[in-house]
């Protein structure tokens, strides 16, 4: 479990006891505004996982060794750019991800406005809550309750009786945003987006202007392709060389070309 930029110590603590309540234990708070978090009151039952809990600077860096990054949110306010799971939905492409031996991440926002559009870049979907369209916003703790039951009753105990990674849950396909098979960290994934983002910058692709968007649209688009370890080797191989190319001086000649 993920939660970026949290305001309120006491839904921190209640995120953790609800994960106490599930048996999960890794929790990661990126940029937390409150400097005593780790003391809140509310983790009843949880105080170690609070104190053992990673801070990061970024969600980059939080999320970089997973695998399946899912983002949470309600799509009253925004429109999604990436593939919208409902709740219920999750557990197979979970079921599936445990199965392969990836590492997930759910993620949560802050309470005041969730998850922002940059958050969501580094997310491979999006996972609604459904929810009364009069109150479509849910208290940090509660979410983090909410979807771990969900999971804890549909995904977490189902995975030993998997026969195989491709397995579909109760008969039915799972759906699905990338072909099967190993998956790529999304560190890995970053560091493609960047290699990109740094060779367009040197074919002069766009005006300085248009960067923070292209950035933006490279980490949407490395997510989408669903790309495997090997073809992202080739793939981080093919802008290497292309860049290297733009940046040698244009009076020397490669004989190799």
């Amino acid at each position: 479990m993920i939660l970026v930029r949290p305001r309120n110590p006491l839904n921190m603590g209640a995120a953790a006891r609800a994960m106490a309540n599930f048996g999960l234990e890794h929790l990661a708070v990126v940029a937390p505004y409150a400097p005593h978090w780790r003391e809140a009151r509310s983790a009843v039952g949880a105080p170690e996982l609070l104190q053992n809990a990673r801070e990061t600077a970024s969600l980059a860096e939080a999320v970089a060794d997973c695998t399946l990054v899912v983002g949470t949110g309600t799509l009253t306010y925004r429109k999604a750019e990436q593939q919208v799971v409902q709740l219920p939905a999750l557990a197979p492409l979970v079921q599936r991800e445990l199965a392969q031996g990836g590492r997930i991440a759910v993620v949560f926002g802050p309470e005041n406005h969730g998850l922002s559009r940059d958050d969501l870049a580094y997310c491979h979907a999006l996972v609604e809550i459904p929810t009364d369209v009069r109150q479509p916003s849910m208290n940090l703790g509660q979410a983090v309750a909410v979807c771990l039951y969900e999971l804890s009753s549909r995904a977490f105990s189902a995975v030993e009786e998997l026969p195989a990674p491709h397995a579909a849950a109760e008969g039915s396909e799972p759906p699905t945003f990338r072909p099967p098979g190993p998956a790529v960290p999304s560190g890995a994934l970053e560091l493609l987006s960047g290699l990109i983002e740094e060779t367009m910058s040197a074919a002069g692709y766009s005006p300085r202007s248009m960067q923070a968007a292209n950035r933006h649209d490279l980490r949407l688009l490395v997510r989408r392709l669903g790309l495997n370890p090997a073809d992202t080797r080739r793939a981080l191989g093919l802008f290497r060389r292309i860049l290297w190319r733009l940046k040698r001086p244009s009076g020397r000649r490669d004989e190799s070309a």
